[in-house]
This record gives structure tokens, sequence and C-alpha cells, in this order.
């Protein structure tokens, strides 16, 4: 049986901190679906169309990945693409609080399906893509926390100084 996971997000943009939870979930799942979700309450400065494109980029190396988006439950996503586990990475301990009460009802309407939470290389702990946003917005360089693709497309919205 193809042990399929999803790895649910935004990714506005996409980090390295992203890629590396990513390329860690590909090592233990046949199949990884990156699961772009639409969230109405958030205003993303890319598209979805833009963010899926960045990450189809970013994730080009990894055979096993595929990029989809999702509208709805993720929990009801799960069993249509049938996955076993929804994967989550944790970079602090603040992180987890949230994690844990999501993990908890998800699991409560499917049980079947696990949450498995991977930890970021050290050097990304404090990566998240709203950090990236406004670093790029003020003009510092961000290149070392997120793929070639997504530097030159944040350099295209924040031109920099």
């Amino acid at each position: 049986m193809d042990k399929t996971a999803i790895y649910p997000g935004t990714f506005d943009p996409i980090t390295n901190g992203h890629l590396d939870v990513l390329e860690r979930a590909c090592k233990i799942f046949d199949h990884v679906i990156v699961t772009l979700a639409v969230n109405s309450s958030k205003t993303p400065l890319f598209t979805s169309a833009e963010r899926k494109d960045m990450i189809r980029e970013a994730t080009s190396h990894l055979p096993n990945v595929t990029v989809d988006t999702i509208d709805g439950l993720l929990i009801d996503y799960c069993v249509n693409a049938g996955a076993l586990s929804i994967v989550r990475g944790l970079r602090q301990v603040s992180d987890f609080e949230y994690e844990f009460q999501m993990a908890l009802m998800n699991r409560k309407i499917q049980p079947e399906i696990s949450t498995v939470f991977l930890m970021p290389s050290d050097k990304y702990t404090f990566l998240n893509s709203t950090i990236i946003r406004e670093l790029a917005r003020l003009g510092a360089n961000v290149s070392e926390f997120v793929p070639p693709s997504v530097l030159s497309r944040l350099n295209e919205k924040f031109p920099r100084r």
C-alpha cells in the first residue's frame, strides 16, 4: 500500500524551512501532496497560482511530491486522496499548542489519519513566511532563507533599494 501524506499550508511564500520539513517527509512517505490552503482570513502576497508555481519549482528535485490546492476541510481532502497522515512542521514550542489542538480535532473527525510532527533543521527554527515577506519588503537580503525562484519573485514584488 502506498503511504501518502499531506503537507498543508499557505506557503506565502515557501521557505527553506518548509522545504527542509518536506524533504524529511519524503524520506518517510512514498508520496507527499503539498496542499496549498486557501484561507479566507488571510490576504496573501502571492496568488494561489504563483504559490503553486513556486512550490513546484522548489520541489522539482523531489520525485514523490505533487502540489494541489485545497478549499475545504483538510481531513476530507486526506480521505479523498487516500492519505494516512498529515505532516506538520514544528519550529518552536509556541507552534505546538495550536498544532496539537488541530491534530486532536482531525483525529476526532477521522481517527485513522495521523498527524506527524517534523522539526526543521536548527538553522530554520526561526523562519516563517511572514518574517520573509517583511524582510523582503524592507529590502533585506533573504537569499539564504528561500529557494532561488522564490527570491526572484520576492525581488519582483519588492525591488531592492
